[in-house]
């Protein structure tokens, strides 16, 4: 699975949800699972939550650590919204605070501190999970005292990474079990 933290800053608007966006943005064809810093405003015609889109939530910060991946395998909602909650977990113990999570959001001290989302296309599987870098209406990592971004970044991607090609070396080495 490829993996790769961008050094420029991107606004996230939600169109980074389309599937083939990392090959059309940086010629990445295989699974992959993108990071980038930067601003998070979410239009109505972009959200895919549709839960946020009906109660009129508006879907901002000011600056964010941005995670985007995408699966070709199985197209599933099941399984790409067990693969985000894997991606949450694991981004909870790299930043290594006392953080809640509440089904796919991270709160600190009774405040949010990420959005994120799961959702399939007729080609792969996506999933978009911001964590607030700044922000003065929700929690931050600023506000945690945690400065060092870009390693956070680097560390989910290569943990989620690996944790994902285990998974697949462990299905391919067992041998499916025949009926009695």
């Amino acid at each position: 699975m490829d993996w790769v933290f961008l050094e420029e800053e991107i606004e996230y608007d939600g169109s980074q949800l389309a599937s083939l966006w990392a090959f059309r943005n940086f010629g990445i064809k295989d699974d992959c699972i993108i990071a980038f810093i930067g601003k998070c405003d979410v239009q109505p015609n972009h959200m895919v939550d549709m839960e946020d889109r009906v109660e009129g939530e508006r879907i901002y910060s000011p600056k964010m650590l941005h995670f985007i991946v995408e699966h070709f395998d199985d197209v599933s909602m099941k399984l790409i919204t067990t693969r985000q909650r894997l991606l949450v977990y694991m981004a909870k113990e790299i930043i290594g605070r006392e953080i809640e999570i509440k089904g796919s959001d991270m709160f600190w001290n009774g405040k949010k501190l990420s959005v994120s989302v799961a959702t399939v296309s007729p080609v792969s599987s996506k999933i978009h999970l911001g964590i607030n870098i700044e922000s003065e209406e929700y929690a931050s990592l600023t506000e945690m005292g945690v400065y060092d971004v870009q390693r956070i970044a680097l560390e989910v991607c290569s943990l989620y990474s690996r944790e994902i090609l285990k998974i697949e070396e462990d299905i391919r080495k067992t041998r499916p079990v025949e009926a009695i």
